[in-house]
């Protein structure tokens, strides 16, 4: 079991969901956290929760590397080392690919996969100064099955998992004690959903249909309940993590059915899923 007690852990995308429940979690385990966000109001909001918990809070666009760069090296400056990131931060469009407008696609790439890969670079020498700590990267049961209308999702998230694998074979061979996890969560009742930008319906569907609702109605876990198994995976030093039992059953299913699991599974996933 690897402690988190008095390490210092960076967090993109603290400002909700997912981010905020492990900008918490890790905290209570006696961790500092470096916590990040587009949205101020929502960091705000991280922050007043965590109380006198050690911690930092940034605003930034995880897509200006040069403004990733600054708030890496800061918290590393600011605290005196950097025990691991947790890339987190992440959007989605819902539209067919064909409707996918390719400023939309481009920005679900650079959140989702871009501003990760550029986490990782950046904490790397960090973590090699004392030759251990943790890169967490957040993929996602669709970086494990492609979903109709989430094609720019689908890319970025697979795009994750491959980064993700071969950074832990890499750092396997190079610096054995940097633990690189990679997460997939099934859905989870957070605001991806709520916040992803509809831009059109795929063919067949109804125009009608409330996305966000049939996804928090179908969503099966809680922002505490995923952040506290991926805890749980950093203190175990799991190479990849599975949240929830959609994402369990998803795994399997593609296991078994790797060219026919979308006609098994399409009526169980109903809207979606992080």
């Amino acid at each position: 079991m690897r402690d988190l007690k008095g390490k210092v852990i960076a967090v993109t995308g603290a400002g909700s969901g997912i981010g905020r429940a492990l900008a918490l979690g890790l905290a209570r385990r006696g961790a500092t956290v470096a916590m990040t966000d587009r949205d101020a109001a929502g960091l705000a909001e991280t922050g007043r929760m965590l109380g006198n918990y050690p911690h930092s809070q940034h605003v930034l666009d995880v897509t200006d590397h040069d403004a990733l760069k600054a708030w890496v090296d800061g918290a590393a400056e600011e605290f005196g080392t950097l025990d691991g990131i947790i890339n987190n931060a992440g959007l989605s469009v819902i539209a067919p690919f064909a409707d996918t407008p390719r400023e939309d696609f481009a920005r679900v790439m650079a959140v989702n996969f871009d501003a990760v890969a550029e986490g990782c670079r950046l904490a790397i020498p960090h973590l090699r100064k004392h030759g251990s700590g943790w890169i967490v990267n957040i993929s996602s049961v669709f970086g494990m099955m492609g979903y109709p209308s989430q094609s720019a999702y689908n890319a970025s998230k697979y795009a994750v998992r491959g980064l993700s694998e071969a950074l832990h074979i890499e750092m396997g061979q190079t610096d054995p004690g940097i633990c690189v996890i990679r997460v997939h969560p099934g859905g989870i009742k957070t605001n991806v959903a709520r916040n992803s930008k509809l831009i059109a319906h795929f063919p067949g569907s109804d125009p009608s249909a409330d996305h966000a609702a049939e996804f928090e109605k179908n969503a099966r876990t809680t922002p505490e309940d995923a952040a506290e198994t991926i805890i749980r995976g950093m203190e175990r030093a799991q190479h990849r993590v599975l949240i929830g039992p959609d994402a369990r059953f998803i795994d399997w299913m593609v296991r078994l059915f790797p060219v026919t699991y979308m006609k098994r599974i399409g009526t169980f996933l109903g809207g979606g899923s992080k």
